[in-house]
């Protein structure tokens, strides 16, 4: 009988989300770069050779860890195991082969990951396959992958950055989400007004319609699901297993239409940080969470060096919607630029290869910066995801 997902949360990772692939990324371009025609076969071999060695952690490990959490994996009885739906299930995606994605699987199982459901798609579009799983999340480091589940408009999706910061080890106890406002809660209009016409436009529109709720944004959804997931959690004076922040640069008069749209949807966040245009990252330091959506590259560059940041793109069709350049300097080497060499021998090649208590961070522990500055994925795009 097929197990009902209906009401469980799906969250759908690239591999080079979930671990640092950075590694085997750049060894993939040498030999592209060496010998396109005999790339594909010595990467399979040096994958093959590799599938025993851990991967290091991805800058989506804690959210994920954070999420399979709640499940209170490995507890259930073999009734449960056997019948019910999780609180939240994981999905990897992933652009390799089968064959040459083994090292993934492996590391899931050494670090005790309760993800059962992968699909390993060859360099195939990502978009169609996230339809089928039904996901509500799709976090990638790869931006075309991105923009094509975004103007397909399947689910909420992100290109989850790497972060060049000690990053701490999140105290996973309660899972820790910090959303933007415009253009991710709810609709660009707000945006795109202030953009064309300033903040007193803005303003005086929002406090005209206080009393009338914001369209949906793309994270509307997700929002509303997650809310929904929170009330069936135990919950206490004291201690919730999720909180959720909205971080805003919102402030009086847009604030109140904000909250009674939120209030509308059937949601109640945790708390609300109206910033007026302040700077977010000191807020998000507090809060600490394990992923921050905004739409801003410029709020996602500064606070990704505190907290694991995610882009959130705009549909293609949306006047707020700029091509991210193709070859832009990564903040982690100042004088290196991350644009591979011969990509459209690598798209192809793809194909052929198979190619965290009110809790905040806590201890120092594990890097998530990449091994090469090349792995950078706001600036760069890879096969091998």
């Amino acid at each position: 009988m097929a197990i009902d997902l209906s009401n469980t949360l799906i969250v759908a990772i690239s591999a080079t989300a979930l671990f640092d692939l950075s590694e085997s990324e750049d060894y993939l371009a040498s030999l592209t770069e060496q010998d396109p025609q005999s790339a594909v076969e010595k990467f399979r071999e040096y994958m093959k050779a590799n599938e025993e060695e851990p991967l290091a952690i991805g800058a989506g490990y804690p959210l994920i860890e954070a999420l399979l959490n709640l499940n209170g994996c490995g507890q259930s009885s073999t009734s449960d195991y056997n019948a019910n739906a999780p609180l939240v299930e994981v999905v990897i995606i992933s652009k390799s082969s089968p064959d040459t994605g083994i090292r993934v699987l492996n590391a899931i199982r050494r670090r005790g990951l309760c993800i059962t459901r992968s699909a390993f798609i060859s360099g195939s579009p990502v978009a169609d396959y996230i339809a089928d799983f039904k996901v509500d999340l799709f976090l990638t480091t790869n931006r075309e992958d991105a923009q094509q589940v975004a103007d397909a408009a399947i689910c909420a999706c992100a290109i989850l950055d790497a972060t060049p910061v000690n990053t701490y080890e999140l105290d996973t106890d309660q899972l820790r989400i910090a959303f933007d406002g415009d253009a991710v809660l709810f609709d660009d209009s707000g945006e795109l007004l202030y953009k064309q016409k300033g903040l007193k436009a803005f303003h005086d529109r929002e406090e005209r319609m206080s009393n009338l709720p914001i369209e949906k944004g793309p994270y509307a959804d997700l929002l509303i699901k997650l809310s929904h997931l929170q009330k069936r959690l135990p919950i206490t004076l004291t201690k919730s297993p999720i909180c959720i922040a909205l971080v805003t640069a919102r402030n009086a008069p847009a604030d109140l239409r904000a909250i009674k749209t939120l209030r509308q949807w059937g949601v109640n966040v945790d708390m609300a940080f109206f910033l007026g245009g302040l700077e977010k990252t000191s807020v998000l330091k507090s809060f600490a969470p394990h992923i921050f959506f905004d739409d801003s590259i410029q709020h996602i560059n500064a606070a990704r060096y505190a907290v694991p940041s995610a882009l959130v793109p705009y549909h293609s069709s949306s006047l707020l919607h700029v091509p991210l350049p193709a070859k832009v300097t990564n903040p982690l080497s100042p004088n290196t630029s991350t644009t591979p060499s011969n990509l459209a021998t690598l798209a192809n090649l793809a194909k052929a290869t198979g190619n965290t208590k009110p809790a905040k961070i806590a201890k120092t522990s594990k890097k998530l910066a990449p091994k090469s500055a090349k792995a950078s994925t706001l600036n760069r795009s890879s096969g091998h995801s």
